[in-house]
């Protein structure tokens, strides 16, 4: 009687609970249904990695050749392998090294602006990027990087000897990196700027009270309430080492560059689209997410160790 009692109050209290937030449940439905046809379905088609799959041969059947870790071992012995895995690690680790701090620091200097016209221009200004095609900056960054670009014609003016940036290996890490800052760094500051104003204006007047001037109180007031945000943010980041913007490099890269430009997703997009080899495509693929999913791990378990902070 007792256990029966019980699980009938659990079952009016989720009755209650769904009817008082129907509204809430109705908002997320959509975005529900997209993550999972778009992102929990396809996850079927990985098997295909451990088979010499034909495209329209079903993924299970008598026709389904299963050939175990086989397409694995051959991208990891493959020619290309330390290029690609090399050249991924650089170009995120360059991103989270350059890119990662300047969002934030941009919030903390957008939020310092007073004068309420000019912060918002300047916001707004900063997002824009964000909201241009990827084809079109591009496009914008090689012309702006050819023998007669912007960037040689300052150079020829300051004395020095024009050079097609866009075709040289050595300068193609710089020139993703930077084009990807640009690009995000207005649109990454949202998270942060939404995170200062939820900070309550009194601890800014306890704190110059105190005699804190406008770097102590940033110091003391504003990053410790950003912290948490920065941590989960970073946790992403690192999570995210292996995986990169394929379709920027695409669209930057050429034959010339492929020493420093070639990563696992443009392998991953010659190979298994352009090559028509699905299975091999698919192996480095799932590759890639696996490594990412144990730096997420690894990261989440450290900072949870060593900060407090963590996604779970």
């Amino acid at each position: 009687m007792v256990r029966e009692s019980i699980k009938e109050r659990k079952r009016i209290q989720l009755t209650r609970n769904t009817k008082e937030n129907i509204e809430l449940y109705l908002i997320m439905l959509p975005t529900v249904l997209l993550i999972i046809v778009f992102m929990y379905i396809p996850l079927y088609g990985i098997v295909i990695a451990f088979q010499d799959y034909v495209p329209g041969a079903p993924f299970f059947g008598l026709g389904t050749k299963w050939v175990g870790l086989k397409h694995f071992k051959d991208f990891i012995s493959s020619y290309y392998f330390t290029r690609i895995v090399k050249n991924t690690v650089v170009l995120n680790l360059m991103n989270l090294g350059f890119g990662f701090w300047v969002p934030i620091v941009f919030a903390l200097l957008l939020n310092e602006l007073k004068d309420s016209f000019f912060k918002k221009f300047v916001q707004t200004a900063s997002y824009l990027p964000y909201f241009i095609s990827s084809v079109v900056v591009a496009g914008m960054v090689l012309s702006f990087t050819a023998t007669d670009g912007i960037i040689n014609k300052l150079i020829a003016a300051l004395g020095g000897t024009a050079q097609a940036w866009n075709t040289k290996a050595s300068a193609f890490p710089w020139i993703y990196t930077l084009t990807c800052i640009w690009q995000s760094f207005g649109w990454g500051s949202i998270l942060y700027l939404s995170s200062i104003s939820s900070i309550d204006p009194s601890l800014y007047e306890a704190a110059e009270l105190d005699g804190a001037g406008r770097f102590k109180k940033i110091w003391y007031v504003t990053l410790p309430f950003m912290l948490p945000l920065i941590i989960i943010q970073l946790i992403f980041a690192i999570g995210g080492l292996m995986n990169i913007g394929t379709e920027m490099i695409l669209l930057l890269y050429n034959p010339s560059t492929y020493s420093t430009a070639d990563v696992i997703g443009t392998y991953v997009y010659r190979e298994g689209l352009l090559g028509g080899n699905f299975s091999p495509g698919a192996a480095s693929g799932l590759f890639m997410s696996v490594i990412n999913l144990l730096l997420t791990f690894g990261a989440n378990t450290l900072s949870r160790k060593f900060t407090d902070y963590s996604l779970w």
